[in-house]
């Protein structure tokens, strides 16, 4: 007699149908507790890993780049121009380039 091995095993068949309706019995979670647990406490957030709030601005002072440095275009930060290499007209720092 030829086997049909394409078919599931009997087990299996049973467990599938076992499974799907447990996923059918399942109780469903009622949308609107969902919505709340979402919009719960957001303190949590704002919060460090030490539980401390810390309200202050962040001041940093800008200074404007010098004449007698340029921006290396790999790297993208500002250099004196003692490490400038030009390269095809382009300005790399000396750490880039080489």
């Amino acid at each position: 007699m030829a086997a049909d091995y394409d078919e599931l095993r009997s087990d299996v068949k049973e467990s599938q149908h076992e499974s799907l309706e447990a996923v059918k019995s399942a109780n469903k979670p009622d949308p609107r507790s969902v919505v709340l647990e979402l919009d719960g406490d957001d303190s949590a957030e704002t919060a460090l890993a030490g539980g401390e709030i810390i309200n202050d601005e962040l001041t940093v002072q800008v200074i404007p780049q010098g004449a007698d440095e340029f921006v290396c275009q790999s790297c993208f930060l500002v250099h004196h121009r003692s490490q400038r290499v030009v390269r095809g007209g382009v300005e790399y720092c000396s750490d880039c380039e080489g």
